[in-house]
C-alpha cells in the first residue's frame, strides 16, 4: 500500500487534525477508571480485577507499537490509522458483548487485547509523518498530536459518566455505553484515515520571506551541522538504532520518567485523601476527582508546552530539566507535602506535566539522533519502556503502601518509600540521559544506496525471466 501523497498547495496545518483526532480517541484509555466501580459492583470484580482490561491494553500499546513499527512505516499513516481504528472500535464491541453476557475475560480481550493494539498502532501513526511535515519545529509537531493522547480522558470521562448515568449502571447499561464508544470513535477517528496525507519527496519547509541566496546559505549551515551535536543529518534504520547506546539511554530516559510520573497518576485521589487525613480540612471525594482533573490537565499541557520548549533548548536540556526538577519535587512532596496543600498540588502538576511532556519529546529526540527514515518504528520499539513502566510505577506505589500499611503507618506515611524510590529513580535516568551521544557514523544508513540496491536485484531478476538459460 502506498502512502497518500499530499497534492500541490496542500496545507501542512491540516495534518496536526489529522492526528489529533485518532489521539484525542486512544485516549480514552485514562478514563477507564470511571468503568470500574460499576465493573466491579456488577461482576463481583476486585480492584485489582477490574483493572485488568487497562493494564494489559498499556502492555499491548508498547507491544504492539514496537512490532508495529516497521508496518506502519513501509505503508504510511492512512494504513496505521485505519487498523488503529478497526482494532481500538472493536476492542469496546467485543467489551459491549461482554458486558451483556456478563463474562469478564471478553471485556479483556476485547479493551486489553485487541483495543490494546489500536493503541498503540494510533499512537505511533502520525508520528513520522509530522516530523517530515515540520523539519523546523518537530517538537511542536508531535506535541500537539500526543497532547490529544493526553487530553483524550478530559473528554471522556465526564461523557463516559453521563452516559453511565442514561444508560444505567448494571451489565446492560455498560454493554450500551461500550457499543456507543465503539461507534462514536470510529467515525471521528475515520476523520483522520480520510485527511491524513504525506509530504512529496525531498519536502522542505522554508521561510517565504526569506531571500533566496539566504535560504540556500542557511540549509548549507544546517546540513553541516557542529562537531558534537546531537541533530544529526545521517539516517538510522530501525534494527540498526535498538544497536546503539543511544537507543538503550533514551528507553531507560523513558521508563524512569514514565515510572515517576504513572506513581502519582494511578493512586492521585486516594493519595491526596490520605496525605491530608488528618489535616483540619481533610479533601471530600469530589475535590479528589478536581485533583484527577487537574493533573489530566496539566499532562496534556506539558505535551505541547514542554516539547515546543525542546524545540528551542535543546531535547538534552528539557529531559535534564524532566528528571532533575522532578526529582526535586518528589523531594519536596515527600518532607513537606502533607503540610501544605498548594505545595503538594503544586509539585504534583510540575511532575504531571514533565510526564506527558517527556512522552511528546521523545519522538523529536529520536529525530534528532537517527533522523527520519525510520523513526516511526525506533518509536514503536521505544515504547517497550511505557509497557514495563506501566507495571513498574503501579507496583512500586500499591506494594509500598500495602506494606506501610501492615506496619501501622498511615496518612502521608504510606508513600514516604515509594516517592524516594521514584527519585532514586529519576536520578538514574538524568544520569543515562547525561550518557546520550551522537550516534557513531558506522551506523548510518543511506536510504537512496539502498533504494538502488533494490532496483538492481529487480532488474536483475528481470533479466533472469527474460533470459533464464543467461
Amino acid at each position: 500500500m502506498k502512502p497518500p501523497l499530499a497534492p500541490a498547495g496542500w496545507s501542512r496545518w491540516l495534518v496536526p487534525p489529522a492526528a489529533l483526532s485518532v489521539h484525542l480517541s486512544i485516549g480514552q484509555a485514562y478514563a477507564w477508571s470511571v468503568f470500574k466501580p460499576p465493573l466491579e459492583s456488577a461482576l463481583g470484580l476486585s480492584g485489582t480485577q477490574s483493572a485488568l482490561p487497562f493494564q494489559l491494553g498499556i502492555v499491548m500499546l508498547g507491544l504492539s507499537a514496537a512490532f508495529g513499527g516497521t508496518l506502519v512505516e513501509r505503508n504510511g499513516p492512512r494504513w496505521a490509522m485505519t487498523v488503529a481504528l478497526c482494532c481500538f472500535s472493536s476492542g469496546f464491541l467485543i467489551a459491549a458483548l461482554g458486558a451483556a453476557t456478563s463474562q469478564f475475560w471478553l471485556i479483556v480481550f476485547g479493551y486489553g487485547c485487541v483495543g490494546g493494539i489500536g493503541l498503540g498502532i494510533g499512537y505511533i501513526s502520525p508520528v513520522s509523518t509530522l516530523m517530515k511535515w515540520f523539519p523546523d519545529r518537530p517538537g511542536m509537531a508531535t506535541g500537539i498530536a500526543i497532547m490529544g493522547f493526553g487530553g483524550g480522558a478530559l473528554i471522556a470521562s465526564p461523557w463516559s459518566a453521563q452516559m453511565l448515568q442514561s444508560y444505567g449502571t448494571g451489565t446492560d447499561g455498560i454493554a450500551y455505553a461500550f457499543l456507543t464508544h465503539g461507534l462514536v470513535y470510529a467515525a471521528f477517528m475515520s476523520l483522520g484515515v480520510l485527511l491524513v496525507r504525506v509530504p512529496p519527496p525531498g519536502y522542505r519547509q522554508q521561510a517565504p520571506e526569506a531571500p533566496e541566496a539566504e535560504v540556500g546559505a542557511k540549509a548549507e549551515e544546517e546540513a553541516k551541522p557542529a562537531a558534537g551535536s546531537l541533530i544529526s543529518t545521517a539516517q538510522v534504520s530501525a534494527r540498526s538504532a535498538i544497536r546503539t547506546p543511544q537507543f538503550w539511554c533514551l528507553w531507560i530516559v523513558l521508563c524512569m520518567n514514565v515510572t515517576a510520573g504513572i506513581g502519582i497518576l494511578e493512586k492521585a485521589a486516594p493519595m491526596i485523601t490520605d496525605f491530608f487525613a488528618k489535616s483540619s480540612t481533610p479533601v471530600s471525594v469530589s475535590a479528589a476527582a478536581g485533583f484527577v482533573a487537574l493533573l489530566s490537565a496539566a499532562n496534556m499541557a506539558g505535551r505541547i508546552g514542554w516539547s515546543s520548549t525542546s524545540d528551542l533548548i535543546g531535547r538534552k536540556n528539557i529531559y535534564r530539566l524532566y528528571l532533575g526538577v522532578g526529582a526535586v519535587m518528589y523531594l519536596l512532596i515527600s518532607q513537606f507535602g502533607d503540610a501544605s496543600k498548594p505545595l503538594f498540588i503544586g509539585c504534583a502538576l510540575v511532575i504531571l506535566s514533565f510526564y506527558g511532556g517527556g512522552f511528546a519529546t521523545i519522538p523529536a529526540y529520536l529525530k534528532d539522533l537517527f533522523g527520519t527514515y525510520q523513526v516511526g518504528a525506533i518509536h514503536g520499539r521505544l515504547l517497550t519502556a511505557w509497557s514495563t513502566a506501566g507495571v513498574l510505577g503501579p507496583l512500586i506505589v500499591n506494594w509500598v503502601a500495602d506494606s506501610q500499611a501492615e506496619a501501622g503507618k498511615s496518612g502521608s506515611g504510606l508513600y514516604g518509600l515509594s516517592f524516594t524510590i521514584m527519585i532514586g529513580l529519576l536520578v538514574v535516568g538524568f544520569v543515562a540521559n547525561e550518557f546520550v551521544r551522537p550516534v557513531h557514523p558506522r551506523h548510518h544508513h543511506i536510504p537512496e544506496a539502498e533504494e538502488k540496491k533494490e532496483e538492481a536485484a529487480d532488474e536483475h531478476l528481470a533479466d533472469e525471466q527474460r533470459d533464464p538459460v543467461r
